[in-house]
C-alpha cells in the first residue's frame, strides 16, 4: 500500500488442486527416475531432506510431494509443519500445521514443537537463526524432516545455514550441519520453457579439514 508503492499492488501465488507425486516428476521429465529411488530410500529411512533452489524453482512444490510420500510410507507418524503462508499440505491425518505470526516466530515455534511429540518436523522455508533450532531437533530424535531453503546449489546450500546460524551464533558450527543434513535436492528453473527440474542431489557424508564431505549422486537418463 502506499507510501510504499504508488498504488496498491498485490500478488498471487497459486498452487495446482492436485499434488504432484515423484512418479509425476519422473513422467513429465523433471526428475530422473533413478533420483526418485534414492528419494524414496531416504524417506523410509528417515533422513533429514533439504530441498534448495532459487526463486520460482518448485521449491514448495516439491516439498509438498515429499510430505506425501511421508504419509504413504508412514502413515503412522505424526508431522509437524511450520510455515508464515500456508502453503503446504499432507493428507496425514496425523498431523499438526504451526503459522508463524507477530507473536510466534519460527524458532517459538520450533521449541513449542518439542512439545508436540513429533515424529517427523517440516519447515516451509528457512530464512533465519531458526535454522540451528531445527538442525538441532532433526539431531536429537526427531529425524526425518523436510525444509527448503534458497540456494543457487546444494552445496550452496549449506553456505547457506552456515549464513543463517551465524545471525544468532558467534560459534560456526559446521559439524552440526553435517549430522543433520542428510540429503540435498536441489531444483532449478529453465530459462528457456521455465520447466523446473530437479537437476542435483547430493548426501552429505560428514565435515572434515574445513570440507563438507558430499556425495553426487549420478542418475543415467
Amino acid at each position: 500500500m502506499p507510501p510504499v508503492v504508488r498504488r496498491p499492488i498485490f500478488s498471487i501465488r497459486k498452487h495446482g488442486t492436485k499434488p504432484l507425486t515423484l512418479s509425476d516428476y519422473v513422467s513429465d521429465g523433471a526428475l530422473l527416475d533413478y533420483y526418485r529411488t534414492v528419494i524414496e530410500s531416504a524417506i523410509e529411512n528417515r533422513s533429514n531432506i533439504l530441498v534448495s533452489g532459487g526463486t520460482g524453482s518448485g521449491k514448495t512444490t516439491f516439498a509438498r510431494s515429499l510430505l506425501h510420500e511421508i504419509a504413504d510410507k508412514a502413515p503412522h507418524h505424526r508431522i509437524v509443519t511450520i510455515e508464515d503462508t500456508p502453503e503446504l499440505s499432507t493428507p496425514s491425518e496425523n498431523s499438526v500445521s504451526l503459522r508463524v505470526s507477530p507473536g510466534a516466530s519460527a524458532h517459538d515455534l520450533l521449541r513449542a514443537t518439542m512439545r508436540l511429540r513429533p515424529d517427523r518436523i517440516v519447515v516451509g522455508e528457512v530464512r533465519g537463526g531458526e535454522a540451528l533450532t531445527l538442525l538441532k531437533a532433526w539431531n536429537t530424535g526427531h529425524p526425518g524432516g523436510i525444509s527448503t531453503i534458497h540456494a543457487n546449489s546444494a552445496r550452496a546450500a549449506l553456505m547457506r545455514l552456515e549464513q543463517l546460524i551465524a545471525e544468532v551464533s558467534a560459534s560456526p558450527i559446521p559439524h552440526v550441519i553435517a549430522d543433520a543434513v542428510d540429503l540435498i535436492v536441489h531444483l532449478e528453473r529453465s530459462a528457456i520453457d521455465g520447466a523446473r527440474r530437479v537437476i542435483e542431489v547430493v548426501s552429505v557424508e560428514g565435515y572434515r579439514d574445513g570440507e563438507y564431505l558430499i556425495n553426487t549422486i549420478e542418475g543415467v537418463l
